[in-house]
């Protein structure tokens, strides 16, 4: 946060009028964007997740996930399922399954190994990642499966409605890969600025908060070794407005 004050004036030695300004003093920045805007943040992975709403088979959104440098979705822990379960993803009026029941393509496939009376088979990570991630328990079976099929897509099955969905209650869905789903993505935690651009590794930039006139630059995320540039008040102009995006940009309001 900065303070502007106005000019003062003091009668100095002689009578003569001093004039003092007051410029701006750096204050910590406190930075609450990490993802870019659609995106929420699990500070347990470092990670930003998105529910895709536009329907697509599960090679499509593979590829929509990895155009925005991310993948569909794995999971490490309990802890980061639950926090997906709990965010509410703005589905209300989609319609690819019960409005009560929301399904989306994750980063899991399940490979059949067994045709008999009942299918057998194991789930894999479709994109080999952390040796960290854990596998979902037995599937349920989509209904649009084809008996040409060894490999099935994992849908996970969340639910719109609150206690539901804060008591975790959620299924996994094994289903044919080109049945047409929302889908979630993650990515790593980014740099964000303050125009929300993603900003690279090692680059300067201006992250959003409060402040257009710092620069730092982006290490893993996050943004270190923040230089405030400090902006005196426009000369003769009494009644002017920063611009809240532009460092040191003035409008006078002067008649």
């Amino acid at each position: 946060g900065k303070e502007n004050m106005d000019s003062r004036h003091s009668r100095g030695r002689g009578g003569d009028t001093t004039r003092f300004h007051t410029v701006n003093v750096a204050q910590p920045v406190r930075f609450s964007r990490k993802c870019p805007t659609g995106w929420h943040h699990y500070e347990g992975t470092a990670s930003c997740y998105r529910v895709y709403l536009n329907g697509e088979n599960y090679w499509d959104a593979v590829q929509t996930c990895q155009r925005v440098n991310g993948s569909l979705a794995t999971f490490t822990a309990d802890q980061e399922l639950r926090f997906i379960l709990a965010q509410e993803w703005d589905l209300e009026e989609k319609t690819f399954v019960r409005k009560d029941q929301r399904r989306f393509w994750v980063g899991y496939q399940y490979v059949i190994t067994n045709r008999n009376h009942s299918l057998e088979g194991h789930w894999e990570v479709a994109y080999k990642g952390s040796s960290e991630v854990f596998l979902p328990p037995d599937p349920i079976f989509g209904s649009a499966m084809s008996e040409k099929e060894n490999v099935l897509c994992a849908q996970l099955q969340c639910f719109h409605f609150p206690t539901l969905r804060h008591h975790g209650l959620h299924s996994w869905y094994a289903e044919n890969c080109y049945e047409k789903s929302s889908f979630l993505c993650k990515r790593s935690q980014t740099c964000v600025d303050i125009k929300d651009n993603i900003v690279d590794e090692g680059y300067y930039f201006t992250p959003k908060g409060n402040d257009p006139c710092l620069s730092c630059t982006c290490h893993n995320g996050e943004p270190e070794m923040c230089v405030a540039a400090l902006c005196e008040r426009p000369q003769g102009c009494q009644q002017y407005r920063k611009d809240p995006k532009e460092c040191c940009k003035f409008t006078c309001l002067d008649p």
